[in-house]
């Protein structure tokens, strides 16, 4: 490593191919996409977890505070660890972390074992997500780096849409660790991937844990990471329980409530693309508008547990609400710190992750001692408060 004091992300490289760096992008948006699906599916498994090791839901909704914990270590961390190995095979060894992780899930035969599996995905999930804005651009021109970063954004989306679901109906029928079969086996399909069309991608330049504190140092990235963070924790609080939610409005079969997740996964494709499109000329508008309507819906989600169409409209927009959070965020990201974009990418994983295990640790203890109605309004509350905070920052950014 050199002994730059920053990164700046306009001086990034693309040396690859158009092709090949394409290919590599739509590479990782797949690995997003297993191990994004890895760390939510217990939020479609909970009942069927917890009956089958002897536990409430809120214990068994820790797997995702497990994950999440480990992963706030790991963000900036795994980059630290290894600042000159090429970031394709330092992404196939998180994958097959990831990959262990899920068939020792599969095969757990108590929930501690299962906590430990967590704790190993966690660093895939981190080390991924961590490095996954430097990667892109390597693989692309700085140009075309926002489209790049949808792309891989459409593995989260995709995840909810499609994977979540249908765990949720798999497990109806074939129990929960089927579901972690499944998805072990996609993660293998996504290794093979970045191995056989990642380019190669050198180790990007950086000034290490210098780095890292100078970001930390900053007035905006402090107060808008801590906005984040009550924003996402009030967020996943309440999303980590909403097939217990579900479970309590009448005429919601098991069907049914795969359907619903897929609706909430709808939600948040539309969401992601919508703030694609608008975040990088009005990021103002779209920090203002996306955690008031995620609150909104989550309050609403709430309120409505007497009606099944009402929920569906509500799980709705709470997918649009909180599927623009990734790219809005990320946005912001890159304008709070335009020359330090490697480093705080890692700190804005390690908010996320903390803010997750906050959020279902959280909501699991208030799950546990009220009831789930309680743990919704809470949670929308945090969103909005969160929310607030986030978008007090957005004046004193770059454009």
């Amino acid at each position: 490593m050199t002994s730059t004091a920053s990164v700046s992300l306009t001086t990034t490289t693309a040396p690859t191919s158009a092709r090949s760096g394409w290919l590599g992008v739509i590479a990782l948006m797949i690995a997003v996409f297993t191990l994004v699906t890895s760390e939510f599916l217990p939020a479609s498994l909970l009942p069927l977890m917890a009956s089958d090791f002897g536990i409430t839901e809120g214990i068994a909704g820790q797997v995702v505070t497990a994950t999440a914990l480990v992963g706030m270590v790991a963000a900036p961390g795994v980059g630290l660890l290894f600042p000159r190995l090429d970031r394709r095979r330092l992404l196939t060894g998180l994958l097959v972390m990831a990959l262990l992780s899920n068939l020792l899930t599969a095969v757990a035969p108590s929930y501690a074992l299962v906590v430990v599996a967590r704790l190993v995905l966690g660093v895939a999930i981190a080390g991924t997500w961590s490095m996954a804005l430097a990667v892109a651009a390597h693989l692309v021109p700085a140009g075309k780096l926002g489209r790049a970063m949808s792309v891989v954004n459409l593995g989260v989306a995709a995840a909810t849409v499609a994977a979540v679901p249908l765990g949720a109906l798999i497990s109806s029928f074939a129990g929960w660790r089927a579901v972690f079969w499944g998805v072990a086996a996609a993660t293998g399909i996504a290794i093979v991937l970045i191995i056989v069309v990642m380019p190669s991608v050198p180790a990007s330049v950086g000034g290490g844990v210098q780095t890292l504190l100078a970001v930390l140092r900053s007035r905006v990235v402090l107060v808008g990471l801590i906005g984040l963070a009550v924003l996402v924790a009030g967020h996943f609080g309440s999303y980590t329980f909403i097939r217990t939610a579900a479970e309590g409005v009448p005429g919601l079969s098991p069907s049914t409530i795969a359907v619903l997740l897929a609706v909430y996964g709808v939600g948040g494709l539309l969401g992601n693309l919508l703030s694609g499109l608008i975040a990088d000329r009005h990021l103002g508008i779209v920090m203002v508008t996306v955690p008031l309507i995620t609150a909104a819906a989550i309050v609403g989600v709430s309120l409505s547990a007497a009606s099944a169409f009402l929920v569906f409209v509500g799980v709705a927009l709470w997918g649009i609400g909180f599927g623009a959070i990734p790219t809005m965020s990320q946005t912001w990201v890159s304008r709070a710190e335009r020359e330090r974009v490697e480093a705080a990418g890692g700190v804005f994983v390690a908010t996320f992750q903390l803010a997750i295990a906050l959020g279902a640790a959280l909501g699991g203890a208030l799950l546990d001692t009220t009831d789930v109605h309680t743990v919704f309004l809470a949670g929308g509350t945090a969103v909005l408060v969160g929310g607030v905070l986030l978008a007090s920052t957005r004046r004193r950014l770059s454009h």
